[in-house]
């Protein structure tokens, strides 16, 4: 079934590509928007209590606060920041169920406030535990119950997968796939999609938000495919993945990777502390927002919202408001007759297990295109050749904490004078050994997860 919804973009597809594209466009134009900043201070529901943080008056949701770091890995090894506090595991649910012999993903047209557009492509179940026990006193979330109450035999995925570690302290939502058990309608602000049609929309600029991309990529579509069955219309390119997918031979064994991984988790330290917010180094209140004082990495701001189709219509929260943008890129090459990818460990203070595998370079970015120090194969694929880009867009993040933030994602085919040796904290992986990682949780980070989710086989 992976197989035909993989290539169905009309043919077969209960909706046109064109038509989907119209209906986002249509929510834009029909659902009232209202998103105003204000003063952090002024927040309705949100008390700043004596160190600072930001925690709602229910005490659930989320907070803001202050932490300190300390590391032995990399360049920098002590700093104290912001981060969003969000113990709960939220839900992030995909219902699939075949239309006319093609796998269909039910999708919603959710509007966000911190969507630069307001209405993406997300899961079919995207909401916080708070949420979905109706702490704000709204409706349930719509399709609650079809995760609640789906028999085993229903579930294709289901793990827990992390969030953004530099701004969510140990973060995770569970991200589940199900088949549908009879019939489902698609309610208002949903749309059956195929999977060829998600791709599609991938590859186009914030129309896919970044949890729909995350519980998506976690589909091994490759895996359901034959790379020597001529019969599907697939590029050389997507023939490569689908051998990468398959491959029993490869650089190096799995047991060699996860050598490695483990080493690096045992042999650095991550100690992360509460910190007063109100007395960070470098970080303080400027006209109502928290700042940090060389103008670098994000700040965090104050909103109020009013949406009219949402559970709550209106509501204040603060946010997270991108200063630099990150620059995300996979690069690949063929070893020995197979597709690899360039994977590493990345520390992020935030991440629940030290490190996650990450894409070759995620890195933060000036005005200037510049990163912020020394970041291995920056340059390279910074200054890459046109015709060596198998992927370019600009993606939106998590619309309902982040405001405004967009950030680079690509994926680059080496050409024949990259190395195949490489610094100790990145690994050549197959696209079978990602998979494998993936079927478990906090191995693959999110942004990873956005570039494996865009794959495109045809």
């Amino acid at each position: 079934m992976l197989v035909h919804s993989l290539c169905a973009l009309h043919d077969g597809a209960k909706n046109s590509l064109e038509t989907i594209i119209q209906l986002i466009e249509q929510r834009n134009k029909e659902v009232a928007v209202d998103v105003r900043q204000v003063p952090l201070s002024e927040l309705d529901g949100w008390n700043i209590d004596e160190n600072g943080s930001l925690i709602h008056s229910s005490g659930k949701f989320f907070s803001v606060e202050g932490i300190e770091v300390n590391t032995d890995y990399g360049e920098i090894r002590r700093w104290t920041q912001p981060i969003i506090k969000q113990p709960e595991i939220g839900y992030l649910g995909l219902i699939v169920k075949e239309f006319n012999g093609i796998l269909h993903f039910l999708m919603q047209m959710k509007i966000e406030p911190g969507n630069i557009n307001y209405a993406q492509i997300s899961p079919t179940l995207q909401a916080t535990k708070s949420n979905f026990r109706q702490m704000h006193h709204g409706r349930k979330p719509l399709y609650l119950d079809k995760f609640e109450n789906a028999a085993p035999r229903q579930i294709l995925v289901d793990q827990l997968q992390s969030e953004h570690g530099s701004r969510f302290l140990r973060k995770r939502n569970r991200n589940i796939i199900i088949m549908a058990d009879g019939d489902i309608e698609a309610c208002e602000d949903f749309c059956w999609m195929t999977a060829g049609q998600l791709k599609a929309l991938m590859r186009m600029n914030n129309k896919v938000n970044s949890p729909a991309r995350s519980v998506f990529s976690l589909l091994n579509i490759g895996g359901a495919m034959s790379p020597f069955d001529d019969t599907r219309p697939l590029s050389d390119f997507g023939k490569a993945l689908l051998l990468s997918a398959a491959a029993n031979h490869s650089l190096h064994t799995m047991e060699y990777i996860l050598s490695w991984l483990t080493n690096i988790k045992s042999r650095y330290d991550l100690i992360v502390r509460p910190y007063p917010l109100n007395k960070m180094r470098k970080w303080h209140l400027q006209d109502g927002e928290i700042v940090h004082t060389d103008n670098k990495y994000f700040k965090v701001l104050g909103i109020n919202v009013s949406i009219e189709n949402r559970e709550v219509s209106s509501w204040s929260q603060p946010v997270i408001s991108p200063v630099q943008t990150y620059f995300c890129v996979l690069i690949l090459k063929e070893i020995n007759g197979i597709l690899h990818f360039l994977m590493q460990a990345k520390l992020e203070c935030g991440n629940y297990d030290i490190v996650e595998l990450s894409p070759s370079v995620q890195c933060l970015i000036g005005k200037d295109g510049k990163a912020n120090g020394y970041v291995p194969f920056f340059d390279y694929a910074a200054g890459v050749k046109p015709e060596c880009v198998l992927h370019d867009t600009i993606q939106s993040e998590e619309g309902g904490r982040f405001y405004h933030d967009q950030n680079r994602y690509m994926m680059i085919m080496a050409d024949e004078y990259f190395p195949v040796e490489i610094p100790e904290h990145y690994v050549w992986m197959t696209l079978n050994q990602i998979y494998a990682f993936l079927r478990f949780n906090n191995f693959v980070n999110a942004q990873a997860r956005s570039l494996l989710a865009a794959l495109p086989y045809i």
